[in-house]
């Protein structure tokens, strides 16, 4: 086992190691190698061909307080387990459910977690060929097949995710830059379905299925050029984050079907996404090696994060690790006993914790606030880096906490970032009117963040201060006012052209990760492709000339944004990694050759026990 000085600083000939623990400024984390799950022989998956692992997290509410269950598709299988986690040792021999899939592979899955009980629960399957399947695998039933034929897509499924809030609206995007909204009530019909243009704008058209009776698909969308690799909804559900191989991050209002913003990568496609705790931040990463951040209030590019030798293929914030700091002492009183007994009890209200302390910063309470946003990344690389989101880079203009040092790490030319970035104080509970320009988070977020890495591209030397992290959470069933959703910006329209039946929705906020991608290995800054965007499938479309935006609020020089330096950059798999997901307890990532790991956070190690160690059969990762 590496000790924490080797594998937090790297170098040299550990480069090349796997890596099975690393250190942060909250501790170490460790990878449990007897809490891997894979194919039950444990053999690493030649991968040649196929599809990304994926990986999907349920909680079935199980009385013995082990309902955690986990999902993961490996080749044409797929397997649903009882997830461990650190608690336990993985036992690989008893799957709940297993299914071998023939002329087709699995590239991807989303469980509702609204209607998931310890004796059901209702999971979405895309595959290679187009079709989405519905199943129940505590059940070990198969519920309804859709796009069975193939007349509503032939390609390749890239995403699928229940709309948050419902029970039955589901979204499918596809490899031919398209994506479908279906109801899991509705049939898809006979035969190929007919559309007539609902919405239409720059780059992007919504259609409508003209039928005499409500049939899916519900809504057709076409966006972008090449394929639409990943989308991922706000915390509220009231917008949507896609990302296509042409490059762009397009935003829109899905409840109006409107386009709220759009950025460009740097190069090549852009194959994953993910929004910040409160809405305010979307994080993109793909073929240009970088990760970048964007500003939902100010759409622009605020950040871009190089660590990643080759395409990023996930990245994730992680809600447990965003600290909220406050300057004032006040709020804790007692020994540093009781302060850590609060922090503890703090990190595990998944209810309330970080957005209850946000919702109390935008009210009337001045007193100064710090927060520090954490996301993860990890590509095909191998690597696993961490980053932290701090004030200087967000508020750069503003001054920074009594401890730190401010320096300057926008470019002259820029807007403020914090001018448009605070918050109506009014605005703290539901959001339940938030309009296009307002953040899509279930509580606002006005306050300067802390500086931790980041490397300012055109600065000299910054001095880097790091404080203690205060555990935090979103809760998974944080909602907004229930009469927002999917009804609201486009029901009268959509009654017009045959599309009734929209549920109205509560909002529901789910941090699931499903990733998608299918492109060259290997594929470095240094070896710019040549190779044109996909073909055009689009009548409203325009094709756009790299060198146009370039330079552009759309995709910022280098040298006009903040560069970050990862906390970490660790090479943790054999095989390019394709699943980031970070849990209370742990972390979980994948590689493509099968393997699910799980890392334990500082100080949750210790749960797994000597005797389920040793009970249990050695894992075969590192």
């Amino acid at each position: 086992m590496l000790n924490s000085k080797m594998a937090a600083e790297g170098g040299g000939k550990e480069m090349n190691e796997i890596k099975t623990q690393f250190t942060t400024r909250e501790g170490v984390y460790k990878l449990l190698t007897h809490s891997e799950y894979s194919r039950p022989n444990r053999v690493p998956f030649n991968s040649q061909g196929s599809n990304p692992v994926k990986v999907s997290f349920v909680n079935v509410n199980d009385q013995s307080g082990n309902g955690d269950r986990i999902c993961f598709n490996v080749g044409r299988e797929l397997y649903f387990y009882i997830y461990k986690g650190v608690r336990k040792a993985a036992d690989l021999s008893k799957p709940i459910d297993k299914r071998i899939y023939k002329g087709t592979q699995p590239t991807c899955h989303d469980f509702n977690h609204l209607t998931a009980t310890a004796e059901s629960v209702s999971l979405l399957v895309g595959f290679s060929a187009g079709q989405v399947q519905l199943i129940d695998p505590i059940k070990k039933e198969t519920s309804k097949l859709f796009n069975e034929e193939r007349l509503i897509d032939k390609t390749r499924v890239t995403c699928v995710k229940w709309v948050p809030g419902s029970e039955s609206l589901f979204l499918v995007s596809h490899s031919s830059g398209n994506m479908y909204l279906y109801n899991v009530e509705h049939t898809c019909g006979t035969t190929a379905p007919h559309y007539q243009v609902l919405k239409q704008g720059e780059n992007y058209s919504v259609h409508t299925c003209k039928s005499k009776s409500t049939r899916n698909p519900l809504l057709k969308w076409a966006v972008g050029e090449g394929a639409l690799n990943e989308f991922a909804f706000s915390p509220d559900g009231k917008f949507l984050g896609c990302v296509s191989q042409d490059g762009f991050l397009r935003v829109f209002n899905f409840d109006a079907v409107e386009l709220h913003g759009t950025m460009k990568s740097y190069f090549g496609g852009l194959l994953c996404v993910c929004w910040s705790p409160d809405g305010k931040y979307i994080v993109a990463g793909g073929e240009d090696d970088l990760v970048t951040v964007w500003s939902f209030l100010d759409c622009r590019v605020i950040a871009r994060g190089h660590g990643h030798k080759s395409w990023v293929s996930v990245v994730a914030f992680d809600h447990y690790t965003t600290s909220v700091e406050e300057s004032d002492p006040m709020e804790f009183s007692g020994s540093d006993e009781d302060f850590q007994d609060q922090m503890i009890h703090f990190g595990r209200d998944r209810a309330n914790s970080t957005q209850s302390r946000l919702s109390k910063r935008n009210s009337t309470d001045s007193r100064p606030v710090s927060v520090t946003y954490r996301f993860g990344s990890v590509g095909q690389d191998t690597q696993l880096c961490l980053w932290d989101l701090t004030e200087d880079i967000l508020f750069p203009h503003l001054p920074l906490s009594r401890t730190r040092t401010h320096t300057n790490v926008m470019n002259a030319s820029s807007p403020p970032a914090g001018a448009t970035i605070i918050a109506n104080a009014s605005s703290n509970t539901t959001n339940g009117n938030n309009s296009g320009a307002n953040t899509p988070g279930i509580n606002s977020l006005s306050t300067t963040l802390p500086r931790s890495n980041s490397l300012p591209h055109s600065a000299g030397t910054t001095t880097t201060t790091t404080t203690t992290t205060t555990t935090t959470t979103t809760n998974n069933t944080n909602k907004a006012s229930s009469g927002g959703g999917i009804g609201s910006g486009i029901m009268d329209s959509a009654i017009a052209t045959g599309v009734s039946k929209f549920a109205t929705l509560s909002l529901h906020d789910r941090k699931e990760r499903h990733h998608e991608k299918d492109h060259k290995r290997n594929h470095s800054m240094g070896h710019i492709s040549s190779k044109s965007s996909d073909k055009l499938n689009l009548l409203t479309k325009t094709k756009t000339d790299p060198a146009k935006t370039l330079g552009t609020l759309l995709c910022p020089r280098m040298e006009d944004v903040p560069l970050l330096e990862p906390l970490i950059c660790k090479k943790i798999a054999h095989e390019r990694l394709t699943v980031l997901i970070f849990l209370e307890d742990c972390l979980v990532t994948a590689c493509q050759e099968g393997f699910i790991c799980t890392w334990a956070r500082p100080g949750k190690v210790g749960l797994l026990s000597s005797q389920n160690q040793a009970s249990s059969p050695s894992g075969t990762v590192v």
